[in-house]
């Protein structure tokens, strides 16, 4: 993608940073002139993808976290404003890993696990970030949902039922913050490449003959595609954007809505 400038002069904190929709958030933010703050549970690739960032012209730096521990969020907004100076975009991308499993065999530590993560963690970062955006002016914050958020599927309790919460408390920020000129809005993909996502599947092709169906435009999704929406929300393209769910789900929703479909992700 050829750079236009579009974040020029912005910092952002992509939490999930180091993943394949978190990375490639904070790629494409940094290509388009974004400082960047790159934060994950596991510190190695949040430092390849922030290493990647600065080898490609741009400005980074990287901190481990764990979303789910106050501590740890605060310290990473201190990080990135202590690093550039301000801050102007949260991305919460950071989500946990649940099996599946129907709710008499869920186990309590695995779903308090999901919603520390998926539903307490952008609660947090929110909370410490929004002070630093509004001293900066005005900002965006994004938080990374799910199709699973509005139709949920068998055996994914945990996991659907933290991202339709957070659809919801995005709309609520959304609120409480329109004043302050930040907006916040969600992104809620369909099903997306990535090795999460793949991880049911022996093969590629398993995985695609399974999960391309499922969608209007039969094909899954790819990280780029979702780094799109998220540089569309965080930037002045969407300044009349707010407390809105943006699904880029290549029809999965529409296509779930038809007798005899199901899904996962």
């Amino acid at each position: 993608m050829i750079a236009t400038g579009k974040m020029q002069g912005k910092v952002a904190l992509v939490t999930g940073g180091g993943g394949a929709i978190g990375g490639a958030s904070a790629r494409l933010l940094a290509n388009e002139g974004a400082k960047l703050l790159v934060a994950d549970e596991r510190p190695e690739t949040a430092k390849s993808v922030a290493q990647e960032i600065i080898d490609a012209g741009g400005d980074a730096e990287h901190i481990a976290i764990d979303v789910a521990d106050p501590v740890q969020g605060k310290a990473a907004v201190a990080a990135a404003v202590s690093a550039f100076g301000e801050l102007h975009v949260l991305v919460n991308v950071a989500a946990a890993v649940t099996p599946d499993a129907p709710v008499d065999e869920l186990s309590l530590e695995e779903w308090n696990r999901a919603f520390a993560v998926n539903l307490t963690g952008p609660f947090l970062m929110s909370k410490f970030a929004v002070p630093e955006i509004r001293k900066a002016g005005g900002g965006a914050i994004v938080n990374m949902a799910s199709q699973l958020g509005t139709i949920g599927v068998p055996n994914r309790s945990a996991y659907c039922t933290t991202k339709a919460a957070l659809i919801h408390l995005t709309t609520i920020l959304a609120a409480e913050v329109a004043d302050d000129n930040i907006r916040v809005n969600s992104v809620s993909p369909g099903v997306i490449e990535t090795p999460r996502t793949r991880r049911r599947f022996d093969t590629a092709e398993e995985f695609h003959a399974s999960r391309g169906k499922l969608h209007m435009l039969g094909r899954v999704g790819q990280p780029e595609e979702i780094a799109n929406a998220v540089l569309f929300l965080a930037s002045k393209e969407s300044s009349f954007v707010t407390a809105t769910n943006l699904l880029v789900d290549g029809g999965y929703i529409y296509l779930k809505r038809q007798p005899g479909e199901n899904g996962n992700t």
